[in-house]
């Protein structure tokens, strides 16, 4: 047999196909021998195939398929046959198909493979990195890499009609003000002086702007020097754009047409348009985060009112303090977390600055538990409750504080509670545009205002008169697309000044 071509991939047979002999390459997934009749699944990229040998009909092919092992790579002639139809297997998608054995190349044998290429291992992930060209050969991470591949030729092929251009911008450069720490290269040429690997192509794109160049766009490779967390690595690649003469709806309108683009081709998915937008101030008033999850209720709701002259100081002082006190309702959990559970809550949101956590469970029979309602009026104790909305079998979880840790703890105390009770949630993706970034945060380090995306960002038109006067309160052309509580894009309107 030759070992330079194949007549198809495994996934490409189907019953059309029935008499006709292929040729196939790939890996022995598994082996089952009944006796007499061995049966393999091949496996190449496509997915899985079954091959069918039989001691009868060639002994010489027999005995070098029994020898087949996990892993194997081997190369195979045969004629497609159907299945018994007791043997159709609907989850694969050559299923009622199967190849009977002529000729059979051995072109490697594998050793006893360190980890199971199956997408049920569950091999520690220190393992599967050393051993990544096996990990790599599982179906669903294959899938992904295709899944990838396929959306980079959709966001090309959208882009390049929406009149775009695809332009690769240098990896060595000056460093960019962004939210990391960059990489830095040294330069061999000029002793002492190093290169900032970008963190986006940011500076180059806006030289492309002034350029003349008008839509740019790449899949760009970006370097960030921080921590290793769920949705932040060292290096990504990101579906970097730049467009002028440009406000915000026109850059939304064409993005919404992109996602769209992406979702519908690939998974088959339509996303209503145009998607749902959110300022940034009600996304904190209600949910704690500039991305919210947006699938469940579990809102924040303010008590300032109710509480500000309570005489429980850890409720009134934060209030009178230019502070706030709110609240979220974990609606029939009353009895789901036990006395340590809710330990273990105080202690989580003390992570993100928090003093203390209150609470207040109203049983099923509807009695109230709680250490801190001796500290409260009765008008009080009905105010928080007919606020939150609460019933019989709720949990009313409290925070007091300034407005950033209240928001900060809170925010992530309803998904971190959504996880553990298993929170039932609405199906599919929550889009959502959010909107209006305040333009500058206050740094009590450097004692001043920073720009709190980059100082590249433009301020709202009206807000241009207040930007010396009251900065705090001026609101940025900016906006970041968030799907089921991700981060999934975003960006903002420049203003650059060229001196020549």
């Amino acid at each position: 047999m030759k070992t330079s071509y194949r007549t198809c991939m495994c996934t490409q047979i189907s019953k059309e196909d029935l008499g006709k002999e292929v040729t196939l390459c790939g890996w022995v997934q598994a082996v089952r021998d009944l006796g007499g009749v061995i049966f393999i699944h091949l496996r190449d990229r496509s997915g899985v195939v079954q091959i069918v040998s039989n001691q009868e009909d060639n002994k010489d092919i027999f005995s070098v398929v029994e020898t087949l092992r996990h892993e194997d790579v081997v190369q195979i002639s045969g004629e497609v046959i159907k299945r018994d139809e007791e043997n159709y297997n609907e989850n694969i998608e050559t299923g009622d198909v199967e190849v009977r054995v002529d000729k059979i190349n051995v072109l490697d044998k594998s050793d006893t493979p360190p980890i199971y290429v199956d997408d049920t291992d569950n091999t520690n992930e220190a393992t599967r990195l050393e051993y990544r060209f096996l990990d790599l050969r599982k179906p669903f991470l294959q899938k992904n890499m295709m899944v990838r591949a396929k959306t980079a030729a959709v966001v090309r092929n959208f882009l390049n009609e929406n009149g775009f251009l695809e332009i690769e911008t240098p990896f060595l450069g000056k460093p960019t003000p962004e939210g990391a720490r960059d990489f830095l290269v040294p330069s061999r040429v000029r002793r002492g002086k190093f290169f900032g690997l970008p963190q986006s192509p940011q500076l180059f794109k806006q030289i492309l702007m002034v350029s003349g160049f008008d839509r740019y766009y790449q899949l760009a490779k970006c370097f960030r020097d921080e921590d290793l967390r769920q949705d932040r690595q060292p290096e990504f690649t990101q579906i970097d754009m730049e467009m002028s003469f440009v406000d915000v709806d026109d850059i939304i309108s064409v993005n919404e047409k992109l996602v769209h683009k992406i979702f519908k081709d690939i998974i088959d998915y339509d996303i209503p348009l145009p998607i749902e937008r959110m300022c940034y101030d009600e996304a904190m008033e209600r949910y704690g985060s500039d991305k919210p999850d947006r699938r469940f209720g579990m809102e924040l709701v303010k008590l300032n009112d109710i509480l500000k002259n309570c005489e429980f100081k850890v409720f009134s002082t934060p209030i009178k303090n230019g502070g706030s006190v709110r609240a979220i309702n974990a609606k029939g959990l009353a009895g789901f977390f036990s006395r340590r559970d809710i330990d273990a809550l105080v202690d989580y949101v003390k992570t993100y600055g928090a003093k203390g956590l209150a609470w207040i469970a109203l049983e099923k029979d509807g009695n109230i538990k709680s250490q801190i309602t001796k500290f409260m009026t009765e008008e009080e104790i009905n105010g928080v409750i007919e606020r939150t909305k609460a019933e019989n079998g709720d949990l009313i979880l409290m925070v007091a504080d300034e407005e950033k840790i209240v928001f900060d703890s809170l925010g992530n105390l309803r998904l971190h509670i959504a996880k553990l009770a298993n929170v039932p949630m609405k199906e599919g993706f929550e889009f959502l545009w959010v909107t209006d970034f305040p333009m500058f945060e206050y740094s009590k380090e450097e004692k001043r205002y920073t720009a709190m995306h980059h100082p590249f960002t433009a301020p709202r038109d009206e807000d241009i008169d207040i930007l010396v006067s009251e900065p705090e309160k001026v609101k940025a052309k900016a906006y970041d697309l968030v799907v089921n509580g991700v981060e999934l894009g975003g960006g903002s309107i420049r203003y650059m000044v060229v001196k020549i």
